[in-house]
Parts: C-alpha cells; sequence; structure tokens
C-alpha cells in the first residue's frame, strides 16, 4: 500500500520561530532553521529587507525586545505586513536566558535566545495600533515622563540652600507644568476628536475615582481591556498574587511584573475610590475589619476596580448599570 505523503514525518516542515535584536544602528535577525545571523541597518531599507525576508519564510512567530521605542518601525512594519509579532520585555527574557543556562550577553546570543523564546515560552502577539492609539500611547508617555522629571525636580528643590539654584529648579518646575497641561489638552483633543475613544473614556469616567489620566493611560497602554477575563487583564497590569510557598512555611502573597506605568496610575485612583466609591469605599471596610493590612487593602481594590472596569468596557456598560451598583442600599 502506498503511503500517503502528507502522513510521512520527514515530509512536515518544522514551523519557524526567528527572533531580532533591536539596537539603535543595527537589527540582528536569527531564525529556528538556520544557523545564519543576519544584521542589517536600523532603518528604512535594513526594515523593509527584514519583511521581504520573513514574508518569504512564513513564521509561526517573530520576538522582538521592547527598547525603549527603538523597536517600534520595525515592529509596525511587521505588523503592517501581517506577520505574527510579540513585542517582550527584556527583563523577562533575560530571566529566561539565565533559566536555559544562557549568562554571556551580546547582540548575536540574544538574537538566538529570543528565538528559544519564541519557541518555549509562546509570547502573547502584537496587535496593530491605529494612527490614533500610537499618537495617544505616546502623549501619555510623554506626559508620565515630563511628570516624573517634576517629581524629581520638585525633591532636588526641597534639598537646595542656594537662592540661584533655586531660581533655576523653580523655572524648570514653572515650564514643566506648563508643558503637562498642553500635553493634556492635547490627549483630551485627540480623544474627544475619535468617536471610539470618546466613548471608552465616557464609560471609564463614569466611575467614581476614575480621572482623565487614568482613563487615557488605560485607553493607551491596556487595549485589552474588555476583550479578556478578569484574572487575565489583572496579570497583565501585574495585580495577580503570586505564592511564596515553600514546603511547610506558607509566605506572603506578592505582585509583580506587568505594566508597571497602568499599575502606578491604577494605584493613585484607587486611593481616591476607596474614599469616594461606594463600592470600593464597603470593600476596604469589609477587608479592614478581617484584619488585612493597608497595603493589601489597596492592591484588592486597585484589583477590584480593574476587574469591574474590564467588565464595563467588556459589556457597554456606564457605572450606574452595573448590578454591583444597582444592588448597592444608597
Amino acid at each position: 500500500m502506498t503511503q500517503d505523503p502528507s502522513q510521512d514525518p520527514s515530509q512536515v516542515v518544522p514551523p519557524v520561530f526567528v527572533g531580532i535584536d533591536v539596537a539603535k544602528d543595527k537589527l540582528d535577525l536569527a531564525r529556528s532553521d538556520s544557523v545564519e545571523l543576519i544584521a542589517v541597518a536600523n532603518d528604512g531599507q535594513g526594515i523593509a529587507r527584514v519583511v521581504r525576508e520573513l514574508t518569504a519564510a512564513r513564521p509561526s512567530r517573530i520576538v522582538v525586545e521592547s527598547t525603549g521605542g527603538l523597536e517600534r518601525p520595525l515592529l509596525e512594519a511587521l505588523l503592517d505586513a501581517n506577520m505574527p509579532v510579540a513585542l517582550v520585555n527584556p527583563a523577562r527574557v533575560r530571566h529566561f536566558a539565565i533559566g536555559i543556562g544562557i549568562l554571556a550577553k551580546t547582540d548575536p546570543i540574544d538574537a538566538r535566545v529570543l528565538v528559544k523564546f519564541a519557541q518555549l515560552a509562546e509570547p502573547r502577539l502584537a496587535q496593530k495600533r491605529t494612527e490614533n492609539q500610537a499618537e495617544l500611547d505616546e502623549l501619555v508617555t510623554c506626559r508620565r515622563q515630563l511628570t516624573a522629571a517634576r517629581t524629581a525636580q520638585a525633591n532636588a528643590r526641597l534639598t537646595t540652600r542656594s537662592g540661584d539654584a533655586q531660581k533655576s529648579i523653580d523655572a524648570v518646575l514653572k515650564e514643566l507644568d506648563k508643558q503637562v497641561e498642553l500635553l493634556d489638552r492635547k490627549i483630551r483633543k485627540l480623544i474627544d476628536s475619535d468617536d471610539d475613544f470618546k466613548h471608552l473614556d465616557g464609560l471609564l469616567r463614569s466611575v467614581p475615582g476614575v480621572g482623565p489620566v487614568l482613563s487615557a493611560t488605560l485607553l493607551a497602554e491596556l487595549r485589552e481591556l474588555g476583550t479578556t477575563d478578569r484574572r487575565q487583564i489583572t496579570a497583565l497590569v501585574g495585580l495577580a498574587p503570586f505564592n511564596h510557598d515553600s514546603g511547610k512555611s506558607t509566605g506572603r502573597r506578592a505582585i509583580r511584573g506587568g505594566r508597571t506605568s497602568v499599575r502606578c496610575v491604577l494605584y493613585m485612583a484607587a486611593l481616591a475610590a476607596i474614599r469616594f466609591n461606594p463600592v470600593l469605599s464597603r470593600f476596604a471596610d469589609r477587608l479592614r475589619r478581617t484584619g488585612k493590612r493597608a497595603k493589601v487593602i489597596i492592591v484588592a481594590c486597585m484589583r477590584k476596580l480593574l476587574a469591574l472596569l474590564n467588565a464595563m468596557i467588556r459589556d457597554n456598560l456606564t457605572w450606574t448599570e452595573l448590578r454591583v451598583v444597582k444592588a448597592l442600599d444608597i
């Protein structure tokens, strides 16, 4: 009997996995089906060559490290070509490399590690952003950076004794305040000009404790909101508690990882919500009565607030339309 070639394991083509290490001036591309490393310039021509190479290879997954924005042109080009590309945290990849015994770190080695990471870790694939989405992301990122600079300068002002130095810091603080206010207006204008953004912003800001900064941050940096379940969304933000148990000992649960920028803004919103949001306020009171520590209560409220926001976006509901709010005796 003649064997069907489609059933012959020797005829099965293994999937191709790709890792691309991104530097300011060049891209190092490694593939699971080749020992050759391709190095190209990190510019329009080099990125076009990468896209041509990978279009022919039809990879199952491409992994690119997040590199402070240097990776964005490559990532957008791959997404425009409908490539299955994942953007990953460098720290996560480094821990992975150590875990498989790779301690050395060079660009070619990093590219090979990314190939292994693509094969074994199965990172979540990136989604193509609209032009407004990309613009909002950059505006929110810039605002966060200026706010951090303002905080650093204000702290420096507290320990500065020189009058001239104080005047210089005051001038910097004044300009930073001006730029942050300008960015706030641009963010507001962009959200109001986009029907989808405006609708989602209306849903989010109907929640007591959710202000314009958290709403804009979620729209820009947590596009998965409303498209996944509460466990996955809390894990993405880094609010999922991890066990610290060994043998008979049980350690305290702790959160880590995730999108720090979203988590920091959510922290401030949770503090306000604990005071002014009836659902979160009662939830926090219940935790206090059970003897929970203050930080545990705040993190639990962050997690609950995020879960409620996720449900609202998923079901297209305002705050007052949620069942948990309707059930309140107020």
